[in-house]
């Protein structure tokens, strides 16, 4: 049994109004030639029309039924006080596709865009797109070849854009160009980074709500908070400046009025009027880096200025207005700021509708290649001088960056600065074996120096005062020692390998993740709390 083919039109006010005369069928009309067409037959008609147009949607019906008389011509009317006010057609038309039925197992749904105003037009697409009209579009149009001037020619669209190889090649070539542009023309090879890389890609396009990007020191928050900002610049979202902010560098009286802008006057040594970084960033994008920073009272007014795109400058009794996208960025956990009532918990809800963690260096150790060859691009440019590794040396550095030797602590800016050196370093432009040695004895000796001096600082995260205080010397420093291994790996497996490096290999059954367990939770700790 084949499907009965039903259509949606609006009367066309202008177009299928002809009079009643005979000539009237020499003349093309939209809604006669849906119904004329020798391989189409609509079984069913629906045709929508408002109070003015009732007598000529009447009239259209009783000439389709002369014509095709197969077809069952059902009116309705919508009346459309504006018809090119988009927000009442749309909820109109909206209303109307939700109040019918549909079986799109037996029946074939066409939409008719040839009739009514362009907002009609539009409307009937996205509902069409949308789904809530679950059928396709369909467009009629006179046709001067045809010697019966009324039938005219149709033309079907179907809204599925993957039967269109070509449209949809386009728009993933296009979201590649957005993913390839964040990561800086990097071929990174880390599955969970790329993941990562090509959700930020869809809401850098596809919102203006606040992002949160965390991660360590160094994991490149900075350069991806950029890259966004240059990627929506590209694609016509914003139209202001990227403003960038260290907010540690904020301290006092003057991160109020370095953020807000303040009067002339309004504390002592403002002798000049000053507009503010929130301000600076209107109709673009204002990055905050190191946003747990911030004091309580600058968090409360970066909320206000957040929700109600204004705010006050210090010494004014003004409202200044500033519209922009803001990212945040840090290396703390905010929630355990919040508990430790150091971050308000209103700013976070606000903030973390879209929180990215960008991984340590060490978490991405199969990218170490790729970024390799791009820091020696960077130096490249930067002092148009290329710097390449011989065979022997490359070897032994990508051996030595990829091992758990290589701590990485500062992430990104060690390599940046390990291939800098290197580079600067190198006779003839090419970086030896005896470079590269002399680099990995200056990194294991810089990391070594930095976890020396770390001390019991990274428990302070997870413990109370009172709970270290009650730690012997050798607990506080093996805790330690285990809390920056497992901050430097993405799974307790991982983590686990590296710390039970010998013991493991004795054992008939590797049970990394559950003797790492097993430990964190002697002191009050789980894996996720570190994470």
């Amino acid at each position: 049994m084949s499907k009965k083919t039903i259509a949606v039109s609006l009367i066309g006010s202008q177009l299928d109004f002809v009079g009643k005369r005979v000539d009237r069928w020499s003349k093309w009309r939209p809604n006669i030639s849906l119904c004329s067409q020798e391989h189409l037959v609509i079984d069913e008609l629906h045709l929508l029309h408002d109070n003015h147009s009732e007598r000529l949607a009447i009239n259209v019906a009783v000439d389709i039924e002369s014509i095709s008389p197969e077809t069952q011509v059902q009116l309705y009317n919508i009346n459309f006080i504006d018809p090119w006010d988009f927000e009442e057609v749309y909820a109109k038309l909206y209303d109307w596709c939700q109040q019918q039925t549909y079986d799109t197992d037996n029946n074939e749904y066409l939409f008719h865009i040839t009739t009514g105003t362009h907002v009609v037009q539009i409307c009937s697409f996205l509902l069409t797109e949308s789904r809530h009209f679950p059928g396709r579009l369909i467009q009629t149009s006179p046709d001067k070849a045809n010697h019966n001037k009324s039938i005219g020619r149709i033309q079907i669209i179907d809204l599925d854009l993957s039967k269109y190889d070509q449209l949809a090649t386009r728009f993933d070539h296009e979201h590649l160009e957005g993913k390839e542009f964040l990561k800086g023309g990097i071929q990174t090879k880390n599955k969970g980074f790329n993941q990562l890389i090509t959700q930020i890609e869809k809401v850098a396009i596809r919102s203006c709500d606040p992002m949160l990007l965390t991660g360590p020191t160094g994991a490149g928050k900075s350069q991806l908070a950029t890259r966004i900002f240059q990627l929506k610049k590209r694609r016509s979202k914003l139209k202001g400046d990227l403003i960038s902010v260290n907010c540690a560098t904020l301290k006092g009286e003057n991160a109020m009025a370095a953020l807000f802008g303040h009067t002339k006057g309004a504390f002592t040594g403002a002798q000049k009027e000053r507009s503010g970084y929130l301000l600076s960033a209107d109709q673009g994008m204002l990055f905050l880096d190191e946003i747990g920073e911030l004091g309580l009272e600058e968090q409360a007014m970066l909320l206000h200025a957040i929700e109600n795109k204004s705010f006050h400058p210090v010494g004014s009794d003004s409202t200044v207005n500033s519209d922009f996208q803001l990212i945040a960025g840090t290396n703390k956990d905010l929630r355990l700021e919040v508990a430790k009532g150091r971050f308000r918990e209103d700013l976070l809800a606000r903030i973390n509708l879209w929180t990215f963690k960008l991984p340590a260096l060490r978490e991405r150790l199969e990218d170490i290649p790729a970024n390799i060859d791009y820091e020696l691009d960077i130096y490249a440019q930067k002092n148009t001088q290329r710097v390449q590794f011989n065979k022997e040396a490359r070897l032994a550095f990508e051996q030595f960056a990829m091992s758990h030797e290589a701590l990485w602590s500062a992430n990104f800016r060690d390599l940046s600065s390990a291939i800098t050196r290197l580079c600067t370093l190198a006779d003839s432009s090419r970086i030896s074996i005896n470079d590269v040695n002399g680099e990995i004895h200056r990194l294991a000796s810089a990391w070594q120096n930095t976890e020396e001096r770390a001390g019991p600082n990274l428990l302070s995260n997870y413990l109370s005062e009172e709970q270290i205080s009650s730690l012997d010397n050798f607990d506080i420093q093996q805790l330690n020692h285990v809390l920056s291994v497992c901050k430097r790996h993405a799974s307790m497996a991982s983590a686990g390998r590296e710390l039970f490096n010998v013991s493991r290999t004795k054992k008939s059954q590797a049970n990394d993740s559950t003797r790492l367990q097993k430990y964190l939770i002697k002191f009050g700790l789980t894996w996720s709390q570190l994470h």
